[in-house]
């Protein structure tokens, strides 16, 4: 059987290598091994993150990106049953509603960062990509969470943000729900701007600010 820093270095391989059955593997392994399904996780994220950074600086390119977010996804379906037992021994520390707004179907960001939401304890509802406004506010609507997250990777389509922020007023909700807002274009001056609660530089600046947000 394999240990844990062997299979930590095969789930980072698995993302690396866009290698779903790999993760998994991985995941399947650590389980196996009675390694903490958060490790695996952090694993797979970290991985992601060095995605990202190959794909900012144009060695990869979104099919790659596609791949490995399909690869990380494969793996964190093996955990997920394992952590949800868990999870139920654990208080809930708050409901978060994220998606990648409507007109952009970047996802990676997004998916790192709903990942170490849920590590952190979050309940996350992710909308996944491509996701209409009025979905967003209807999900408010529905889960009532603390924070609802909005991620853009692209100019043309952070300027549907302004209308997170318009139709949650319009509805009412505004009051009822902090906005976070981040992805490669967005800034905290574009979040003063549209006056978005809080804004992730990063995924770990994102969960940094949500717990501060939520006093957890």
């Amino acid at each position: 059987m394999a240990n844990k820093d062997e299979i930590i270095k095969m789930a980072k391989e698995a993302i690396l290598e866009f290698d779903g059955e790999m993760a998994e593997e991985a995941a399947q392994e650590g389980l196996k091994a009675g390694v903490n399904p958060v490790a695996i996780i952090e694993a797979f994220t970290s991985a992601m993150g060095e995605v990202g950074v190959d794909f900012e600086a144009g060695k990869l390119f979104l099919p790659h990106v596609l791949a490995a977010s399909e690869a990380m996804n494969a793996g964190i379906k093996i955990l997920k049953p394992e952590m949800e037992k868990n999870k139920s021994q654990i208080e809930s520390k708050g409901k978060v509603v994220i998606g990648s707004i409507e007109g952009d179907i970047h996802s990676i960001g997004k998916d790192i960062v709903a990942s170490m939401l849920g590590i952190a304890g979050y309940d996350v509802i992710d909308l996944g990509r491509d996701v209409p406004i009025k979905t967003f506010v209807e999900a408010v609507k529905e889960h009532k969470p603390a924070i609802i997250g909005t991620s853009a990777l692209m100019t043309t389509t952070m300027v549907n943000q302004i209308q997170i922020e318009e139709q949650l007023k319009a509805a009412g909700l505004r009051g009822t729900v902090k906005t976070m807002i981040g992805g490669a274009p967005c800034t905290q001056d574009w979040a003063d701007k549209i006056g978005a609660d809080i804004y992730g530089e990063s995924a770990t600046d994102a969960v940094t600010k949500v717990k501060a947000a939520t006093g957890a």
